[in-house]
């Protein structure tokens, strides 16, 4: 990771967990913090947890932000297979909202965390950040950015990553609509490659105010970098 974010000049990421083989979250909690302790600086870590497992995900949020010093939650309802708006979703939301840190969502997946879900969950907690991967939708097309707009309307605490987003046309109409502020660059990495994800956002038509807030002034606000 760290070689890749010299090979797109990028001064620091934000690392989550990928769920391992043996589907215990808390062993990839616990490899993120490593890493993050052995970065010099360059990552910030955060948590993940499957809210089905109910008290018990409430608890190791609570140990990856307490004891690992993890700086937020992620929720990946496509590989945990829950609706992310399902009230069983707002006990850990309640954790991360307790330690006020960010919960980003895994978002744009058909059935379990499109825009107006996640949009739902984001009105439910007003006063916690979210920020919604994929440009909180997978076809980038037709209703699907109506239905993000729609969200971003109606949650002005909600958030989109940028990465994967091919249509530079959606991010630039969501700068322009709800402010840059709304807007993070985000790689995806080791799936995508940051250094054609940086350049979704250099193509773009934004303003170099715009442009440094979307690559790294929004996210050092949100995970108070």
């Amino acid at each position: 990771m760290l070689a890749a974010l010299d090979a797109a000049g990028i001064e620091r990421a934000v690392a989550c967990p990928v769920k391992p083989r043996s589907y215990q979250l808390a062993e990839a909690n616990d490899a993120v913090a490593e890493a993050v302790a052995e970065a010099d600086g360059r990552l910030v870590g955060v948590a993940r947890v499957d809210p089905l497992q109910g008290g018990d995900a409430c608890r190791e949020l609570e140990r990856s932000l307490v004891e690992l010093g993890l700086r937020g939650l992620l929720l990946h309802p496509w590989e945990e297979t829950f609706r992310i708006s399902d009230r069983r979703v707002d006990p850990v939301v309640e954790v991360a909202r307790g330690h006020d840190v960010p919960v980003i969502v895994a978002a744009g997946y058909p059935w379990l965390s499109e825009a107006l879900q996640v949009g739902e969950l984001a009105r439910r907690f007003p006063d916690v950040t979210f920020v919604a991967t994929n440009g909180i939708q997978l076809n980038i097309s037709g209703l699907g950015q109506v239905d993000a707009e729609l969200a971003l309307a109606a949650a002005p605490n909600l958030r989109l990553q940028t990465a994967g987003v091919y249509r530079e046309d959606f991010i630039e109409g969501v700068v322009r609509r709800f402010g840059a502020e709304r807007v993070l660059y985000a790689s995806a990495y080791p799936l995508l490659d940051p250094r054609l994800e940086v350049r979704r956002v250099q193509w773009a038509a934004f303003s170099d105010e715009e442009a440094a807030a979307l690559l790294g002034g929004n996210a050092r606000a949100v995970f108070r970098v």
